[in-house]
């Protein structure tokens, strides 16, 4: 460890603790001594100066929070001495400059993809089942176990195992403490069609009952995933009396893509002779769209038709010091190659407005930002919540104090390229560049909100361990630290603790993370999530979900 503390910004008036620090002890930092009044664990932060109540904190540059009452030079920052407070934010004349990193190492480079016929280009070829009802939830369910084990999609069955050797020492009178989990066979392809990577099921709880804005909302949500690259065809199963219709949907999908082409199956459980029949009908067709999608295969694109989103969950008080500054570099290097990049949780932009603001390319772009995020956190008051709200309690105890800390360090997995487009939710990404998306903080709604405008490969940073992933877009797991992509190796990808321990730069781990992304879109590396069938979708209401 080459250093003890880390001073983020010029600005700040506070230094984070790169390791544990007992009590009393004294560190330097740029030749002026700190003695901490209490032990500071690894990712909290202590104050550089005596703080009188009402002060203001700075982080990351940024008004993060207030002290609450009188503090000593080197006292722990805690949820106690601090609240969130963030600056005010409004459109302003700004000059943004921006310095695009040197991409000559990339600007020649290609990923193996599937090139579709409105010029976009996956990184996987699925094919979609979708309910438009929650009513067909089980019926998915029961094609997916039909279809999972026979066309070799199924994943391990060790825990099967595991528990028929459970049942076995029970029958015998055998101590069942005795029985051990047997490791993972070596993986292996058996795939009867090895070029679809995929069946992937959307299971929701929408369709009818609550809003008919919820069932709008979901219809687009349905049409966006079944036009995205990655999908190359889809079964729709509807029960036919919803609020959802499958000619809304339809309507849906070709007012998003008036060409689109690719095979879409439609079968209505109150049109059919029984269930029996329509699932036999759907297995049936589904397996005929199947045989012509795996005649499509992988072959060159540019590094620019990618359409990478950027994530954060389970974050912790290294996020917005290695893996999103990693990240965020990555970001700009896609960006500088033509490449579009989806930064979303808008909750989780609370205290850096100003910053994107300034970064927006034209004033409708920054005056939509404003709109859209000045209607989420007045509707989250609304209820007697806030934006100030979100950090949870796992994030609280990994040194995120407040909102506008876990913000100003999620915001840098953007990096610093300028914002070419704000995207409401569903919207689809059309320009390259930075583009921001609508979406809760949540994980999954993120997640979800982010395939929805297209991203291709997402890149999720976590400092606790986040087994998220989703369905169509495959989800790259980026650990801050080295012990957690150690303790939990089975869920995580890519480890930027050498940021950390100062065994590489932000620069170098953000190359590394591109390399690994052309692996992934190329089908050479196949992230954790997609090996788990970790396929996590919740559409957002658009009610208060933080």
């Amino acid at each position: 460890m080459k250093n003890v503390v880390l001073k983020i910004n010029p600005a700040d008036n506070v230094l984070v603790a790169l390791q544990d620090i007992p009590q009393g002890a004294t560190v330097d930092f740029e030749g002026t001594p700190y003695t901490v009044t209490e032990a500071i664990p690894a990712k909290h932060k202590f104050f550089m100066q005596d703080m009188a109540t009402g002060d203001e904190i700075f982080m990351y540059g940024v008004l993060v929070g207030k002290v609450q009452y009188n503090v000593a030079k080197g006292a722990r920052m805690s949820t106690d001495n601090t609240k969130h407070a963030a600056e005010p934010y409004a459109y302003r004349e700004s000059n943004y400059t921006w310095h695009a990193p040197d991409v000559s190492k990339f600007e020649n480079r290609t990923f193996k993809g599937y090139h579709r016929s409105n010029g976009q280009v996956g990184t996987a070829n699925y094919w979609l089942f979708i309910p438009t009802v929650f009513c067909e939830n089980r019926n998915l369910d029961i094609i997916k176990e039909s279809l999972y084990g026979e066309l070799g999609y199924a994943v391990d069955d060790k825990y099967k195992s595991y528990t028929h050797k459970i049942v076995e020492a029970f029958n015998n009178g055998e101590d069942i403490n005795s029985v051990s989990l047997a490791p993972s066979p070596i993986a292996a392809d058996n795939r009867l069609f090895k070029n679809v990577d995929g069946i992937k099921f959307l299971n929701h709880q929408g369709g009818c009952g609550g809003t008919r804005q919820d069932a709008d909302t979901l219809s687009k949500l349905l049409a966006a995933y079944a036009d995205h690259p990655n999908v190359a065809g889809i079964t729709v199963l509807s029960l036919g009396c919803q609020h959802l219709q499958v000619e809304n949907f339809k309507d849906d999908l070709f007012e998003r893509n008036p060409a689109f082409d690719k095979p879409l199956l439609v079968f209505e459980q109150q049109k059919t002779v029984s269930e029996e029949q329509l699932i036999q009908d759907a297995i049936k067709q589904t397996f005929l769209g199947l045989m012509e999608i795996n005649k499509f295969e992988r072959t060159n694109a540019p590094l620019s038709k990618l359409t990478v989103g950027v994530k954060c969950g389970g974050s912790d008080g290294f996020s917005g010091i290695s893996a999103n500054p990693a990240v965020g570099h990555c970001a700009d290097l896609l960006v500088g190659l033509g490449a579009k990049v989806l930064l979303a949780e808008f909750p989780e932009l609370c205290g850096v407005e100003q910053e994107l603001i300034d970064r927006s390319v034209s004033k409708p772009v920054a005056e939509k930002f404003i709109k859209l995020m000045t209607e989420y956190d007045a509707l989250a008051h609304k209820v007697g919540s806030g934006f100030f709200m979100n950090p949870s309690p796992g994030n609280i105890k990994d040194g995120l104090i407040t909102d506008a800390i876990k913000s100003a360090g999620a915001a840098k997995k953007a990096g610093s390229a300028p914002v070419v487009d704000v995207l409401d939710y569903t919207e689809p990404a059309t320009k390259p560049g930075l583009s921001l998306v609508c979406t809760p903080g949540n994980d999954v709604e993120a997640t979800t909100g982010k395939a929805a405008s297209g991203a291709t490969l997402i890149l999720f940073t976590t400092g606790l361990g986040t087994p998220t992933g989703n369905p169509v877009c495959p989800t790259i797991k980026v650990a801050t630290n080295s012990a957690l992509a150690n303790r939990m190796a089975d869920i995580i990808d890519i480890d930027t603790g050498p940021v950390i321990s100062g065994e590489k730069t932000i620069a170098q781990m953000g190359e590394d993370i591109l390399e690994y992304c052309i692996r992934a879109a190329s089908g050479l590396e196949i992230p954790k999530a997609v090996q788990l069938n970790q396929d996590d979708f919740i559409p957002w209401k658009r009610g208060v979900s933080l």
